[in-house]
Parts: structure tokens; C-alpha cells; sequence
């Protein structure tokens, strides 16, 4: 029986009895202090690492796809608060999974992606699959989501214009008032944001620290969303250049498309397209200029009524370049087999609609080989010369097909397409739910991640649903089920997958986070487009980037969240970047926050512990070979004193930390402030509505 364990280390001798395991010193994951090689290949030796307190344990074993394999203690040096156990082998093309198993004379203990567990279930296991990988520059970068009709009007002479076309039950409108609140039925109304108005803004966005920019979908379409591709091959016009014009608006009675002369004009004529296609060329090469990467929406799930394919409203009929006739308007159309008819042997017959929409024609890929590679010859279009765009985000991509073995078998034909034009090109998928299915290496690098991210932070900041359609007074303030939920949800991804996750607070699809933070349930059509910003907290907000900030993923700004913009839940959500009335305080915020993120090197991709969690507070780390990061929220409204076990990130003796990003009050510092670390813990008072960033350098760099 072994002596004492507590007083192996002082700073550790309160936390445990005589004959425990020291649960809290057990650590491992998939980064490249405890996997190495951190991607690797078929025929790789690959050494597993892990952690205990130092002579704590008697016995180390990994378990690897069922098989337990004896762990090698490494030496260590007198005094060393941490023993090592390493495990070598060499992996095949097959999936690996596995987890630790430690043993003193009393116990025993497992250890997997949720840490020591008493009963080890499987889908917790550690897991890699060999060669699977992630662009490097899509990890942990700070992105920024453009809806680009709402961003900046740069050139008004290519907005759409009142009674321009007939769509979803009216005539397209332009909204002369940039500052106006989205109607309830907003699609057909446009604001008259263009690549033009990014252009103009983008020493903006390099002033705040954006790495990359994600934009919502920019092809021919007739709504403002532009979730309804009418033409893969082009850029919208009117968001890019209108030289082939002419000026005609529709009678308030036409309703027939074929009344439309000036949209037709707009989007079929090769010079405007051309033009527009050259003009985004040019803008993509000025983005990477500035050391910024550009990512685009793919809609491949379905397109639009007023595709070309498609052509329901006859706007492609008869006209000079587009000799086809539409899969609608003829039943011998060569796109017929791309859409699935109720009656294929007749024109303008129904067909099939995502969710029933038939402005969203659902695209039949089992039927037409000629289909499934024109879509896959756009995925490569775009990432080659001369677009040359970083990636792509997939909407609706678990949907695509009509069978589960198809989908999969499409995105590995589009992933090897892709990645074959530009093998640097990153591809991230909207998805809800489990995305384990797609991470097998051949198709999707990531998601948009609402599950182990946007989530959590929302129930426990604010208790709201992310759509502000429902409030859990249960989760508010709950630390502990936001570490369980996001351990539980980041369990799914391999590590690669979860270091460039997209983590955003809002987006096109949700309502504004600023405006959970009032937490009232409602929409634009329960409450009004005013409540949206009432009673909202900023120092709520704040504490959510700096989680944002110091999370595991890349951090995905929505527009105008920086600037302090509000809404509910799609369409009120797409409100316009108030250009002039910015929360200027806001802005300098994020603009510390992501510069902090830069200058912690651990903070991009380095390992995530929990360190404490309680009734409003959650306290976290991160850490890798050069830096350690201390992290803790105080989300409640009354000042807490908090103790942080900073020994848990190896964080010596005797040392100190220093702060360097402090939050609250309606107001944020960057002054360093040195903290002692006593007893293996830095002991904080921390205000209402507050957080702070501590920070340890292990290996100082010159």
C-alpha cells in the first residue's frame, strides 16, 4: 500500500484522500502534445500520451480498437508535479478508436473524451481516421459571415429596383432607407449591399483582425438570401456589375415573368455576367492580398424556380445563349431528369420542392449523371483560377440526394473534385445533429457548429433557445450542463474537424444573440421589430466572445454582431451593418478579443480542460507546449470570489500568472495585472457580469 499521495505536491495535497486516483491530473486528447502525428496517414507510427499526477499510478494502458496495450512511463525529472505513459503502433487505413485504463492497488479508472469515467462507453472513445485532413489555415481562424445585401451599398446602380420581377407573391422592391427594419416578409426586398460595399470596407475588416470571409451565397438568384441558385456559372449581377440594362418596371397587375424585360436583361446578358464573374475574380485576389481567406455558399441540395435548368417563369425561353429549352417549359428539355415530375411525360408539370417549396426544386442527382458532374465541375470551378475562393459551406448538405448512401456518396465525389483543383480548398457543411457519419475523412473537413458550441453558450448565458423561440430557466446560468453538453457534442468531431468548427453566436438562420441576452421569447411577428432590442445586456454579449474567443474552433463573426446589432429569428436577423451608428465600444471589444486570441498561441489550437464549474460561473484552460491560459466567466449579477486549480494545466509552484484581458461593468482593459499562484491556485474576486484571461508562458519565445 502506498504512503500518503498528498504530499507528493503541496500545491495538490487538499484535493484528494490517501488512496484515490487523482482524477483531476488525468489528462489527455488528440493535439499534438498527447497525438503525434496530429493528422496522420496509413503507415504511420503513431505514439499516444498521457497524463497522471506523478507517481500516482502503478499501471498505464491504451486500449486501441479493443485491444489493451501496455503504456511506457517516461522518465521525468525529480520533482515533477506529472507522470508521463506513452503507447507506439503503427495505424492502417482503418479507423482508430480508443481510451486509457489506469490502476493503483484500490481502483481502477478509464479515461476518453469526457475524461475519467467510471463505465467506458464506445461512442466516447478517442478516434482518428488516417489521412484525414484539414487545411492548416482553417484552424482556429477568425472568420466573418457577409450577408451581402445587408452589408454595404457600394453601387447603387446595380440595385434591384421596384417591380424589376414577380417572386413569391409580389414584385421585387428596393428599400431606399438603409436603416429600415425588415418587413415579416422580407425576400423579395432588397437593401442594395454588393461586392462593391465589401470592397469598400475591407480595411475595416483587416483592422479587426478578420482572417476570413464566409459569404452567404452570391450566384443568380432572385431573393435577397440567394438559397435559390437560378444560374451556378455566374455571380448575381446585382450584387457585383449592371452595364447591359434597360429601364422598364411592371405593371402592379403582371404577374408572368415574361413581363420582366429589364431582370431578363439583368441576368442573361453574357456581358453583365461576365463582368460580374471578373469583378468578384478581382475582389477575391485584393481579400488574399490582405492575407485573408474568402469561403462561398454552396446550395447544392436543391436551386430555384427561376433556374435555367428549371426555368418555371420562361425567363430563359427563346433568349440568345440559352438555346435549351427548361425542364418546365418542355418535357424533352435535357435537364428533364434533373428535377423529379409528377407527370414526366408533360410540360409544366408540379415536381418535386425541398420541403415542399416550389420555388426550391429539389435537384434529382440518381437520375442524371450529366447533373451529378456539372455540380461537381462548379465545385472545382470556383476554388481554380481564376476565383480561386478557400472553400466552400454546404447548406442543407446532410439533406442532399434521396437516399442516406447517396449523399455520402456524393461528397466524397465532391471532396475529391474539390480538393483535386485546390487541395487547400476547406469544406464545412450546415448540419444539426451528429456529423460523425461525414467525418471519415473523404468528406466534409467540418460543420457550422450550433450543437457543441452556439448551443451550449447560449442556454447558459442567457437561457434562450437559439432561435429565441423558447427560454429554460433550468440551463441559465447552469456551468455544468454547459460543460457536459459541449464535451458530450465535441466528442463527435476528431480533433482536426473540431480545431476549424465554425463557432458562431449568430447568424442568417438565428436570431441575433445580443437580442437572447433581453431573454423574451418572440419573433418579429409575436413582439415587433422594436422589441428585438429591448432590455438587451452588452455585457452579456461581451462574456459570450470571449468565450468565442478562447473556445476550441474558429470563431465566426456575423456581421454587424460586432456593432451591436439586434433581431429575431430569420428574416429580422438579416438586418443592415448600422454603418454610422455603430456600438463603437462593441467593435474595439471584439477587436481586443480576437487580437488576444492571436497573441496566446495556445488559443488556436491548443488542448481544453475543465477546471470549475458551478450556479453562473464556469472556469476553463488551455494549454500546449508554450502557453497556458486561464479563463473564467462570472455570468450572475453579484461579484464572486473564485478559486481557479491552475496545476491542473501545469502551471509550476510558486509561479504567477498574468491577466490579460479583463471584462465587465460595461467596460473591458487589457492592463496586465500579475496573480500568485498559492497552493496550485490563482484566487480571483470577480465583478457582476465579468470575465478575465490569465495567462502562463511555459516555453518563452523571443
Amino acid at each position: 500500500m502506498r504512503s500518503a499521495r498528498f504530499v507528493i505536491d503541496n500545491d495538490v495535497r487538499v484535493c484528494y484522500n490517501f488512496f484515490m486516483i487523482n482524477r483531476k491530473a488525468v489528462f489527455a486528447d488528440e493535439t499534438e502534445c498527447f497525438k503525434t502525428p496530429y493528422e496522420p496517414e496509413a503507415g504511420d507510427r503513431v505514439t499516444l500520451k498521457l497524463r497522471t499526477l506523478a507517481n500516482d499510478v502503478l499501471k498505464a494502458y491504451a486500449v486501441i480498437n479493443g485491444l489493451k496495450r501496455v503504456m511506457t512511463r517516461l522518465p521525468q525529472e525529480r520533482g515533477a508535479r506529472f507522470d508521463f505513459y506513452t503507447v507506439s503502433f503503427t495505424c492502417t487505413d482503418k479507423p482508430v478508436n480508443y481510451h486509457f485504463e489506469i490502476f493503483d492497488d484500490d481502483e481502477r479508472v478509464a479515461y476518453n473524451r469526457l475524461g475519467c469515467v467510471e463505465n467506458v462507453q464506445s461512442e466516447f472513445d478517442f478516434s482518428f481516421v488516417p489521412g484525414f485532413k484539414v487545411p492548416e489555415w482553417a484552424k482556429g481562424t477568425v472568420f466573418y459571415q457577409i450577408f451581402t445585401d445587408r452589408f454595404c451599398d457600394g453601387d447603387p446602380s446595380n440595385n434591384v429596383e421596384d417591380n424589376e420581377y414577380y417572386y413569391t407573391g409580389g414584385h421585387s422592391k428596393r428599400v431606399m432607407e438603409w436603416y429600415k427594419l425588415p418587413d415579416e416578409l422580407d425576400v423579395r426586398c432588397f437593401y442594395g449591399g454588393d461586392l462593391q460595399g465589401v470592397k469598400a470596407k475591407l480595411d475595416y475588416l483587416q483592422d479587426l483582425g478578420v482572417e476570413a470571409i464566409y459569404f452567404n451565397p452570391l450566384f443568380v438568384s432572385p431573393s435577397n438570401h440567394k438559397y435559390d441558385t437560378q444560374d451556378y456559372d455566374h455571380i448575381d449581377p446585382h450584387i457585383a456589375v449592371i452595364e447591359d440594362d434597360l429601364d422598364h418596371r411592371m405593371k402592379f397587375w403582371e404577374h408572368n415573368n415574361g413581363y420582366a424585360p429589364r431582370y431578363i436583361k439583368r441576368v442573361t446578358s453574357h456581358k453583365n455576367l461576365e463582368k460580374s464573374n471578373a469583378y468578384f475574380a478581382e475582389l477575391v485576389k485584393e481579400i488574399h492580398a490582405r492575407g485573408m481567406r474568402v469561403v462561398i455558399d454552396g446550395v447544392f441540395n436543391h436551386c430555384g424556380s427561376f433556374n435555367k435548368w428549371l426555368d418555371r417563369e420562361g425567363i430563359y425561353l427563346n433568349k440568345e445563349g440559352y438555346e435549351e429549352k427548361g425542364a418546365y417549359q418542355d418535357a424533352d428539355s435535357p435537364y428533364r431528369n434533373y428535377f423529379k415530375f409528377e407527370k414526366p411525360n408533360e410540360a409544366k408539370s408540379e415536381y418535386e420542392g425541398w420541403w415542399g417549396f416550389p420555388t426550391l426544386p429539389k435537384l434529382n442527382y440518381e437520375k442524371s449523371a450529366e447533373l451529378e458532374d456539372y455540380i461537381l465541375s462548379t465545385g472545382a470551378k470556383w476554388v481554380s483560377e481564376p476565383y480561386n475562393v478557400d472553400g466552400w459551406r454546404l447548406d442543407v448538405a446532410a439533406d442532399l440526394g434521396h437516399s442516406q448512401k447517396y449523399n455520402h456518396k456524393f461528397w466524397r465525389m465532391f471532396r475529391d473534385r474539390v480538393r483535386g483543383a485546390n487541395p487547400e480548398a476547406f469544406i464545412f457543411a450546415e448540419h444539426y445533429g451528429n456529423p460523425e457519419p461525414w467525418f471519415n475523412g473523404r468528406e466534409w473537413d467540418s460543420v457550422m457548429n450550433y450543437d457543441a458550441f452556439m448551443e451550449p453558450v447560449t442556454w447558459f448565458l442567457t437561457g434562450m433557445e437559439k432561435h429565441s423561440e423558447g427560454y429554460d430557466g433550468s440551463k441559465l446560468w447552469d456551468g455544468k450542463h454547459f460543460f457536459d453538453s459541449m464535451f458530450k457534442n465535441m466528442s463527435k468531431f476528431p480533433r482536426p474537424a473540431l480545431d476549424s468548427a465554425l463557432n458562431q453566436l449568430s447568424n442568417h438562420d438565428h436570431s441575433r444573440f445580443l437580442t437572447r441576452t433581453n431573454r423574451t421569447v418572440g419573433t418579429i411577428r409575436t413582439m415587433g421589430p422594436h422589441a428585438a432590442g429591448y432590455n438587451v445586456d452588452v455585457r452579456v454579449m461581451a462574456l459570450a466572445v470571449l468565450i468565442q474567443m478562447t473556445w476550441v474552433g474558429s470563431p465566426g463573426i456575423y456581421y454587424a454582431d460586432e456593432a451591436g446589432q439586434v433581431g429575431w429569428t430569420d428574416p429580422d436577423s438579416r438586418r443592415t451593418y448600422p454603418w454610422g451608428s455603430e456600438n463603437k465600444e462593441l467593435i474595439e471589444f471584439h477587436k481586443s478579443a480576437i487580437a488576444l486570441r492571436k497573441k496566446i498561441h495556445c488559443l488556436k489550437k491548443g488542448s481544453i480542460k475543465k477546471l470549475d464549474a458551478g450556479n453562473g460561473f464556469i472556469i476553463y484552460g488551455r494549454f500546449d507546449a508554450d502557453d497556458i491560459a486561464a479563463v473564467v466567466i462570472n455570468c450572475t449579477d453579484g461579484e464572486m470570489n473564485l478559486s481557479v486549480p491552475v496545476w491542473e494545466l501545469g502551471v509550476p509552484h510558486g509561479a504567477s500568472m498574468t491577466r490579460k484581458f479583463f471584462c465587465g461593468e460595461y467596460d473591458y482593459n487589457e492592463d496586465e495585472v500579475v496573480g500568485e499562484v498559492k497552493f496550485g491556485r490563482l484566487f480571483l474576486t470577480l465583478p457582476a457580469k465579468s470575465g478575465c484571461v490569465y495567462h502562463y508562458e511555459n516555453n518563452p519565445r523571443k
